[in-house]
């Protein structure tokens, strides 16, 4: 089972790995309702490094980018349920709207991201990993899966 860890405790634990030699992947999102998209994304993620880091948005930044009424699982409950997924190694909720600055700071050597981007260079995040010699990487299924599909689909339940 996975870690839900604080930003300086996660820094500990890549050190630690780093030093023997592991190769560190990250992923990240809003992973407000769990679904098989998101489970294909981190067992994906997962391959591309000998452990797995997932980063999630804090509630506050789910609400600005997804709209009110969102995230519908609160930061900790969705960090529990990642934790619980094999794949993930480690969880760790961040504050803001991008992952940039995490990424500069822990500089795993794996950002992966959703197909949906088409290519490595359209990732937002893509300069903030390449300008520290990480690596960007597509991984997980067509986005045939989204959380926005899934609550939609409840709202017209009779």
């Amino acid at each position: 089972m996975g870690l839900v860890l604080t930003v300086p405790e996660l820094r500990e634990r890549l050190r630690e790995l780093r030093a023997r030699g592991r190769k560190v992947a990250f992923a990240n999102g809003h992973f407000d309702l769990l679904h098989v998209g998101h489970l294909r994304y981190l067992r994906d993620a997962r391959a591309e490094g000998d452990a797995l880091v997932v980063a999630i948005n804090d509630d506050p930044s789910v609400e600005r980018l997804k709209g009110p009424g969102r995230p519908v699982v609160t930061a900790a409950e969705r960090a529990e349920l990642l934790a619980a997924l094999a794949p993930v190694d480690f969880v760790v909720v961040f504050e803001g709207d991008s992952p940039a600055p995490l990424l500069a700071d822990l500089q795993p050597d794996v950002h992966c991201k959703g197909t949906d981007y088409g290519s490595p260079e359209r990732v937002p995040e893509y300069e903030v990993v390449r300008a520290y010699g990480g690596r960007t990487a597509l991984v997980g299924d067509p986005k045939d899966h989204a959380t926005s599909d899934l609550i939609a689909r409840v709202k017209e339940l009779p």
